[in-house]
């Protein structure tokens, strides 16, 4: 047995087989393959196509991402621009009101000025014509003593003369 082995080895052929080999291998191959087949490569197409499906799920949410990235940066520079519209017309208003209140302090202390100067004028007139007043009194005294002055030694005792001077008295009380 061992000869009929061996010397079925030495004859054995790999380039011409013999049809009853052929067809055995043929059978043994497409029932493994058909066996492989169902029980290994529906799996591996199943799970290749699973992962590509995964990959192109990935795609696409990684597209979406880079879209709504792209809308909020949009709109981050939409809000950017806008908030410096807004700290500009802000600016604006407080330098025109700095303005405005500029405005008003000096018209208030040109008025303020121009009031004090007429108060001042008021208070030179005022104290010029009570100047004027005493100097008149001073003056109407002085003229008095001295008309009295002179009169006095001019008079004497004349009568008619007192009773001239008592009738002016009387007509000055009068006025």
């Amino acid at each position: 047995m061992e000869f009929l082995f061996i010397t079925s080895l030495i004859e054995f052929s790999p380039i011409k087989p013999e049809f009853g080999l052929l067809f055995w291998a043929s059978v043994v191959f497409i029932l493994f393959w058909s066996i492989i087949g169902k029980l290994a490569f529906r799996p591996i197409i199943n799970a290749l196509n699973d992962r590509s499906n995964n990959i192109q799920d990935s795609l696409n949410a990684a597209l979406k991402a880079r879209e709504e990235m792209q809308n909020l940066k949009n709109e981050n520079d939409k809000l950017m621009a806008e908030a410096r519209e807004e700290k500009m017309r802000i600016i604006k208003e407080a330098k025109d009101a700095g303005n405005a209140i500029i405005a008003e302090a000096k018209e208030k202390a040109k008025e303020e000025a121009q009031r004090i100067t007429i108060n001042a004028k008021n208070e030179i007139e005022n104290a010029k014509t009570a100047a004027l007043v005493d100097v008149k009194n001073q003056v109407g005294a002085m003229a008095v003593d001295i008309a009295e002055k002179i009169l006095r030694k001019d008079l004497g005792n004349d009568t008619s003369q007192q009773d001239y001077v008592k009738k002016l008295v009387d007509e000055l009380k009068m006025n």
